[in-house]
């Protein structure tokens, strides 16, 4: 079967927001965690803006920016929802994009392990939004469970990746003290010495659809 991604979006000429250089975001359809604040939401729970498209096709829609990626040391960032719940795809586009695009994964990675294996060879940066280090606080805020993302996190300290990793720890409104992101902040230092670890405030957005 024709492994294809659930298009949601495509944003193009990023700049100082994904990593290095020009990039373009694909976001994909598709999340484990129900965060409360998520703005994608809105986006994730309609099904008639979802196209699914094979890796050749995206190819096609997003080589308009080639250039701009070789120039600036730029490439593709998957995004969503979770990225890695297409790890499949995201492997596969890979292995056809030009070999000088970077390619970025976002994600929480609260994903099975085998999706993040499958991607290892190929991700060159790893945007990590954590949510938080303490399992009470992550489930009270994301509806779910938050060990498979830290055990995915040591699998890539393990891996020696910790240079290709940024952390984000998001100061929550409601969920979280700046306090409790200092503790986040130290506790992943415990797993590993991660140079990028970004600790910033959500901005909230009301909501019009509920």
């Amino acid at each position: 079967m024709e492994n294809k991604l659930p298009l949601i979006n495509i944003a193009r000429l990023r700049m100082e927001t994904d990593g290095d250089g020009v990039t373009t975001l694909v976001a994909s359809a598709g999340c484990p965690l129900s965060c409360k604040y998520c703005i994608n939401r809105p986006i994730l729970e309609r099904k008639d803006n979802v196209r699914m498209v094979s890796p050749e096709e995206l190819l096609g829609m997003v080589r308009i920016d080639d250039l701009y990626f070789q120039a600036t040391g730029g490439g593709i960032v998957f995004g969503g929802g979770e990225s890695l719940l297409h790890a499949a795809f995201i492997r596969d586009f890979a292995k056809i994009m030009p070999k000088e695009w970077k390619l970025t994964v976002e994600t929480s990675l609260n994903v099975p392990e085998d999706n993040l294996r499958l991607i290892m060879p190929f991700a060159d940066y790893y945007i990590v939004d954590i949510k938080e280090t303490d399992p009470e606080i992550y489930r009270a805020y994301t509806g779910v469970e938050g060990e498979q993302a830290y055990r995915n996190l040591r699998l890539l300290a393990e891996c020696g990746l910790t240079e290709k990793v940024k952390v984000r720890v998001p100061l929550i409104p409601g969920y979280n003290t700046p306090e409790d992101c200092r503790r986040s902040a130290e506790r992943l230092q415990e797993i590993a010495r991660f140079d990028k670890i970004d600790i910033f405030s959500y901005i909230i957005r009301e909501r019009t659809d509920l």
